[in-house]
Formats: C-alpha cells, sequence, structure tokens
C-alpha cells in the first residue's frame, strides 16, 4: 500500500495515511487526482479498480465517503477492497453506522483502528474479532 485516503463526495480529506515519501505539494496534488479519478466513476457500470499513474486506486464508496488504497500494480486487488469492508465493519462495530462526523470527531480512534490492521504499507490483520478485541483493550487502558 503507498498510501490510504478517505475522502467525501465534495473532494475534502477525511483520513490520510502515507506510507511512501511525498512532499506536501506532491501529496496535495495527488488527493485532488485520486479524488477526481474516483469521483467521476460510475459505481453500477465501472469496477472498483483504477489505474493510477504507476500503480492502482482500490476503492469502495460507503454513503458519502470514498475508501480509496493506492497500491502496487502486482498486488491483490480484491484482497484490499475486502480490507476495506473490514476496516468499516470495524468503524461501524463502534459507531452503529459509521459517518463522516465520526471520522471527524474521533480521528485518533480511527488512526488506531488503521494501525492495527496496517502496518508499513502491509495487511496485518485481517480478523474482526482480534481487531475488535484489541479496541477494546485499549478502551479499557483510558
Amino acid at each position: 500500500i503507498r498510501f490510504i485516503l478517505v475522502q467525501n463526495r465534495q473532494g475534502k480529506t477525511r483520513l490520510e495515511k502515507w506510507y511512501g515519501s511525498y512532499t506536501e505539494p506532491e501529496r496535495q496534488k495527488l488527493k485532488a487526482e485520486v479524488h477526481r479519478t474516483v469521483a467521476s466513476r460510475d459505481q453500477k457500470h465501472q469496477s472498483n479498480f483504477v489505474e493510477f499513474h504507476n500503480h492502482r486506486i482500490v476503492y469502495r464508496r460507503y454513503a458519502g465517503l470514498f475508501f480509496c488504497f493506492c497500491i502496487d500494480t502486482n498486488d491483490n486487488e480484491l484482497s484490499l477492497l475486502e480490507a476495506i469492508h473490514l476496516f468499516v465493519e470495524v468503524l461501524d462495530a463502534y459507531h452503529g453506522n459509521v459517518c463522516e462526523l465520526d471520522l471527524v470527531f474521533n480521528f485518533y480512534w480511527v488512526y488506531t483502528v488503521l494501525d492495527e490492521m496496517f502496518l508499513a504499507g502491509e495487511i496485518q490483520e485481517t480478523s474482526r474479532s482480534v481487531i475488535l478485541s484489541r479496541m477494546d483493550q485499549l478502551g479499557a487502558l483510558e
């Protein structure tokens, strides 16, 4: 994984995680390009995979949010699509039906979930129950 972006329909980035070295102008340009690319696609007749520069964007839209992962072209797109779904399921387990405001006001918790699932751009954990139990343990420490 090169980077992870969660953006709303207007292009406002609500979550970003970078696993490569990008300068701030590069990041801003990439965020705008990714949003332009995924927001303009037909959800019913086009796939959730887009060629992007020398990489591939795997994305999924939930309500008004686009969950976008930039991966290498030789990575498994379907496993990342499932990882996106698992990430949203874990968020839903805590917030009911997760929405944009949950990401904004609980960003520290969302990044913790992200770090439990992905480490250094690789999938670390794929078990929903393990992730939820770790989050419960962290919540007990607070």
